[in-house]
């Protein structure tokens, strides 16, 4: 019983290469883009649909027109496309290559430096660290709505407040379902979002 259980955990397991990171960090970047872009457009009154969009599977939105809106193949898919390393492997291993080469540069410079005696090294002064203020990062990643500019309805708040629910509600029940790891990361944007946008909704309603 012994040697069957430790057979279970006898799996062996290989850790991402460096061009597979480089795709996983260029998703990560591109999923909370989506998410900052999903965020802006639920404000300005967008709906969020349950279906997603057949070119890239992200989550579409709907305006007041009734018009389906993809937010990653309208503001951040284009011509550059093929230097993505998350739509392009090729792009993703030439800058492996490129690391790997800068990495093997430095490391023969420094073999090549003639040693110095201890009296005559010098330590390089550094320069003042730069301090960034709470207030600015605030500022960049959670923008929010002056109430004292906001034109929009009641009814219109009360709505978007009931549909972002809806969504919430329906998020946490597919992250749940799916086992799909780059799903599970567009749940978990999405679900943030929904969150943000409430709370955003809920204080310019008081």
């Amino acid at each position: 019983m012994a040697s069957r259980s430790n057979n279970l955990f006898d799996v062996h397991w290989v850790p991402p290469t460096e061009a597979e990171m480089k795709i996983i960090e260029a998703r990560r970047e591109r999923s909370n883009k989506i998410s900052k872009l999903m965020g802006d457009y639920l404000l300005k009154g967008y709906k969020m649909l349950g279906i997603t969009c057949r070119e890239c599977e992200t989550i579409l939105l709907q305006d007041r027109h009734g018009n389906n809106y993809c937010v990653a193949c309208s503001e951040l898919d284009s011509d550059t496309d093929k230097d993505d390393p998350l739509k392009n492997q090729t792009a993703a291993l030439t800058q492996v290559k490129e690391q790997q080469r800068v990495t093997s540069r430095e490391e023969t410079e420094f073999e090549d430096l003639p040693l110095q005696p201890d009296s005559q090294i010098i330590e390089p002064e550094l320069p003042p660290l730069a301090v960034v203020t709470n207030n600015q990062n605030v500022t960049s990643s959670n923008p929010t709505i002056n109430s004292g500019t906001c034109s929009i309805p009641s009814s219109d708040l009360i709505q978007s407040v009931a549909v972002l629910r809806n969504k919430l509600r329906w998020a946490t029940e597919e992250l749940d379902k799916t086992a799909s790891i780059e799903y599970t990361i567009q749940l978990c944007q999405l679900i943030k979002s929904c969150a943000d946008a409430i709370s955003s909704l809920q204080q310019t309603q008081s």
